[in-house]
């Protein structure tokens, strides 16, 4: 027997999406699209609304003024912001991130993945980040499961796979490209990071 849909809508609440390319509505402003899951979830007014959505736009780095932007009118960067502060506005246990890094340049891949720990600090929530960048996996993961063809064949903290029994999971990181031992970690608390998620 299932879930009722209002049991599968109570656990759907503890779950932030962020999506691959943000999935901003290009009809809806800025303050439109972070305000959604408010106006779908909750009865607040909306001035309250309007003052959570700023108070999430300023502490994601981003000027309140662009709540009245398109998303078409935002930098790359910006729109993962946004999706990012959509995703927190439920303030969810848990942000699910879908292939966050595809089709950023080398340097806002950096930014998401400082993002993404900044997220993880602040909100105290648990990042689950589902991705292609090897070079992103080893400067943010603290455990990482390599899927292939939807069977685990690895798992454990990122460092432990490239030098782990698993002979398919070092070949995948190997041919990867990216140079495991020269990757700067995103720092913990302050402290530079020694392992990955």
């Amino acid at each position: 027997m299932g879930l009722s849909e209002r049991e599968l809508n109570r656990i759907r609440k503890k779950f932030g999406m962020v999506y691959q390319y943000a999935a901003l509505l290009d009809s809806y402003t800025v303050l439109d699209n972070v305000a959604f899951p408010l106006l779908e979830h909750t009865k607040l007014s909306k001035k309250e609304i309007r003052e959570r959505v700023l108070e999430k736009l300023r502490i994601l780095g981003l000027d309140p003024k662009i709540e009245k932007l398109f998303p078409n009118e935002l930098s790359g960067g910006m729109r993962k912001r946004v999706g990012v502060a959509r995703a927190l506005m439920l303030e969810p246990p848990i942000l699910v991130y879908d292939e966050p890094t595809s089709g950023l340049d080398p340097l806002t891949s950096r930014m998401v993945d400082d993002l993404i720990e900044e997220m993880r600090e602040r909100f105290n929530v648990t990042s689950l980040v589902i991705s292609h960048d090897i070079a992103s996996c080893f400067r943010i993961a603290h455990q990482a499961v390599l899927l292939i063809q939807g069977e685990v064949v690895a798992a454990g903290p990122p460092d432990s796979l490239i030098r782990g029994s698993s002979e398919t999971a070092r070949e995948f990181i190997e041919k990867s490209g990216v140079d495991i031992d020269r990757l700067s970690r995103v720092p913990r608390n302050g402290h530079p990071a020694t392992g990955a998620k």
